[in-house]
């Protein structure tokens, strides 16, 4: 039995990966600050004897003896990574330094969740992992960009220099149930929308493009490279790629809702593709999404209706 924690363990991701590392007979130690996390993602996982919650900033050191350690804990929607930009980079940066000082300390894997906006707006398509990306550095979505490009670096000269056990994923779009109500990312907000027959809201002409990945298959793919020889980066998401209009229809018609798409400006240094190459994780972790759009959605979906 591996005692695993999981920083940012009560958020949407990482929710249902301490769900996964509990079905699988590990003690799990869930580190959150609740400042986008949710006591009520993990209230079913309060019961267990091997599950335990601890309420804790990741900018200020924690101590404990653990055999890995899944970071995931930093807000990943513009509108919460917007809200406090400097705490946003410091929980990239600061955190990522003190999660790795802890697994240097007690010879811990560690895994860092990294993101597809570590490639900005990208002039590659799609996205391999050796693309180094368009980023701009001094934009308001930079606290989050450049904050997670500075996590891959703490990661990779850990590993370099300290001999940490260190796996970096680059995660892309993700959605599904423990989704928060406020997240502000496109699906949560076209779901909602759609529910409650208003106005769903397009950024652009909706011609910009997004692959999204089923929580699950996400989760799944997080376990399969902490368990691999694997260093990374490897891209983690769905190369099944469609544009936000299409996405907009798609719910519209699977709520049967009677909302009406509206068009407003596109905020700036938003991506306009984004798709990830997944050839690295298919090959080195047997992993590849298996959720398509429409089942994925009906769940999403019956998720909100009961949250609103």
């Amino acid at each position: 039995m591996k005692r695993i924690l999981v920083t940012g363990g009560a958020g949407f991701i990482g929710s249902h990966l301490c769900t996964e590392l509990l079905k699988e007979g590990n003690k799990v130690v869930c580190l959150d600050n609740l400042f986008t996390g949710s006591l009520e993602n993990i209230c079913h996982l309060m019961p267990d004897k091997n599950f335990e919650f601890v309420r804790h900033d990741i900018t200020a050191p924690y101590k404990i003896e653990v055999d890995e350690i899944y970071n995931l804990a930093c807000p990943a929607s513009p509108p919460h990574y917007q809200y406090n930009a400097i705490k946003t980079i410091k929980t990239a940066v600061i955190g990522m330094i003190n999660m790795l000082e802890l697994a240097k300390a007690c010879g811990a894997k560690i895994l860092q969740a990294s993101t597809s906006e570590v490639y900005g707006d990208p002039k590659i398509h799609p996205q391999p992992e050796s693309y180094w990306g368009n980023v701009n550095p001094v934009g308001i979505r930079s606290c989050y960009d450049e904050g997670k490009r500075c996590a891959e670096t703490l990661m990779a000269d850990y590993h370099r220099q300290e001999n940490v056990n260190t796996k970096t994923v680059r995660i892309f779009n993700t959605y599904g149930p423990n989704m928060a109500i406020n997240d502000g990312r496109v699906i949560s907000n076209f779901i909602i929308q759609a529910l409650k027959n208003e106005d769903i809201t397009i950024y652009g002409n909706g011609t910009q493009t997004r692959s999204f990945c089923y929580v699950e298959d996400l989760t799944e793919g997080l376990v399969k490279m902490m368990n691999s020889s694997l260093t990374g980066p490897v891209n983690l998401g769905n190369p099944s790629e469609r544009t936000i209009l299409n996405l907009a229809e798609l719910i519209i018609e699977l709520t049967l809702s009677k909302s009406k798409i509206v068009y407003k400006p596109l905020p700036a240094d938003d991506p306009m593709q984004r798709q990830p190459d997944i050839t690295l994780a298919k090959t080195h972790l047997g992993w590849e999404p298996k959720t398509d759009i429409i089942n994925g959605l009906k769940q999403t979906i019956e998720y909100f209706r009961e949250c609103i």
